[in-house]
Order: C-alpha cells, then sequence, then structure tokens
C-alpha cells in the first residue's frame, strides 16, 4: 500500500532523490558533466532540432540508467549487507545496464559529432 502525497511534495521528493544522486554518486556527476559538455558542444556546432532531440534523449538515458542502478545497490544493501552471491549478481548486472548505456552514448556522440568537426575542419 502507498502513500498518498501531493504533486507539490512528489516532486519535492524527486529533487532531494537528484540532489542525493549529485551529492553522493561520482559517476553520476561524471555522466552529468560530460552530458552538459556535449550540450555545449553540440550548440557550438548548430546541432539541428533533430540532432538536440538524439542528444538529449541519449543523456537522460545514460543518466536514468546511473539513478536505477544507485537505486538497485543501495536496495541490495539494506536487504542483506553482508557478500551474497546473488546481490553481486545483481549489482553487477545494474552496473552492466550502466556501461552499456554509456557506449550508446558514445556510439551515438560519435555519429552526431564526428560529421560536424569533419566539416568543420575541411573549412
Amino acid at each position: 500500500m502507498s502513500l498518498v502525497h501531493s504533486i507539490p511534495k512528489s516532486f519535492s521528493y524527486a529533487i532531494q532523490g537528484l540532489k542525493k544522486a549529485l551529492s553522493e554518486e561520482p559517476n553520476f556527476r561524471i555522466h552529468l558533466v560530460l552530458g552538459i559538455t556535449a550540450c555545449i558542444a553540440a550548440f557550438l556546432l548548430g546541432f539541428s532540432a533533430l540532432e538536440w532531440l538524439i542528444l538529449t534523449v541519449t543523456i537522460f538515458f545514460v543518466l536514468i540508467q546511473e539513478l536505477i542502478n544507485t537505486s538497485l545497490e543501495n536496495i541490495v544493501d539494506l536487504i542483506t549487507p553482508e557478500i551474497k552471491n546473488e546481490a553481486k549478481v545483481a549489482k553487477d548486472v545494474s552496473a552492466s545496464a550502466v556501461f552499456l548505456s554509456a557506449v550508446f552514448a558514445i556510439l551515438v556522440a560519435a555519429s552526431l559529432f564526428v560529421p560536424k568537426v569533419v566539416a568543420l575542419l575541411k573549412k
């Protein structure tokens, strides 16, 4: 059974979660800084609306995966503080999801940025 909260209260919980991730999760901060850097580069390179959409969806995908991974790791630690193989598998698989999303982001970034940079260098 879940508690019913007002919309502003629900938003405040979400903001608290983001603050917690920013303050305690170095990988989240790394992904966020890389995403912001990519956005600055996209602005400087004059991305089209479609390129912006692809870029921002990709950035948010990685950040969301990192938040899910953090949640799962905390739940596993809460359920079983001692080292168990099943807990390790859960954490490793969750970390793999973040890793794959990051690899995907690199591939997307390459497909978006490389042609722009090459065209810029040919000028």
